[in-house]
């Protein structure tokens, strides 16, 4: 409701009904768009110039209020009708540059204490809503579509990333550290998969463990060093290393040479 009352005092002494008061809260609604208030009537007065107050003589018709807006930055021009059916008020507003027509219906009730209309305080009732009325009746209608998708923020559901394409780039993650490693539904029978994945994300040789295959081993960090052989630090943290040799005799797992070399027993090779 910020600037609403400030307003509403200034404009408090040409106030004497309930859809006066409604008048000067949809103006408000408007000016909070970035709208401004050219006058009164269909046609340009003389010396006419942009206004975030209502005016002189916006509440000399009871039944009909006439005014004119422009946008800030000159783009649109609004003309608006309020007109009084029994106890609602119809607004009527058309873009000039484009010739849209938006309308909405406002029981005044709904928004206006007729016994508080010396009170702003209490003259006004779900402002909120009167203001969500406005936008989504009026504002929404007269926006062009390309202006729409200006005033959406591009969201990052937009940016679809597929984890299972290993050579695909992914944003977010931090250059020269190694890709976390995503569990793969066939993890019982994941064969093939590090031949698949060049950055070392998935499980699985070709060769079929015979004794775990399908279950988790622990792994071995050689940037922190093998006793012996590497020191701490001799293997760059996320790089791709293949050991060699022993790396001790509490090692799970087959011998990396259980299998013997195809055609072993071939007596012509």
């Amino acid at each position: 409701m910020a600037g609403l009352e400030p307003l509403y005092a200034w404009a408090r002494a040409a106030i004497s009904c309930p859809q006066d008061a409604l008048v000067c809260g949809i103006h408000w609604a408007l000016v909070r768009h970035g709208y401004r208030c050219l006058g009164t009537g269909d046609e340009a007065g003389p010396d006419e110039r942009k206004s975030e107050l209502l005016p002189a003589g916006w509440e000399a018709n009871k039944e009909v209020y006439t005014l004119r807006y422009k946008s800030t930055d000159d783009s649109r021009e609004l003309l608006l009708k309020a007109i009084m059916v029994e106890d609602s008020m119809i607004l009527n507003v058309m873009d000039r540059s484009s010739q849209k027509v938006a309308d909405v219906t406002l029981a005044v009730a709904n928004y206006i204490n007729p016994e508080h209309l010396d009170d702003f305080h209490k003259v006004y009732k779900n402002t909120e809503e009167l203001r969500t009325r406005i936008t989504s009746g009026i504002i929404a209608p007269l926006v062009a579509p390309a202006e729409k998708a200006k005033m959406e923020p591009e969201s990052e559901k937009d940016v679809l990333w597929d984890d299972e394409n290993p050579l695909q780039f992914h944003p977010r993650q931090p250059v020269g550290t190694r890709a976390p490693i995503r569990p793969s539904p066939l993890s019982l029978f994941d064969v093939g998969g590090e031949d698949l994945d060049p950055f070392g994300r998935r499980s699985g040789g070709m060769i079929v463990d015979p004794l775990h295959s399908g279950f988790p081993q622990p792994g071995i960090d050689p940037s922190s060093g093998i006793p012996g052989r590497l020191p701490p630090g001799a293997v760059p943290p996320g790089a791709r290393f293949d050991p060699f040799g022993p790396l001790g005799a509490g090692r799970p797992g087959p011998d990396p040479d259980h299998l013997p070399p195809p055609g072993y027993d071939d007596m012509f090779m």
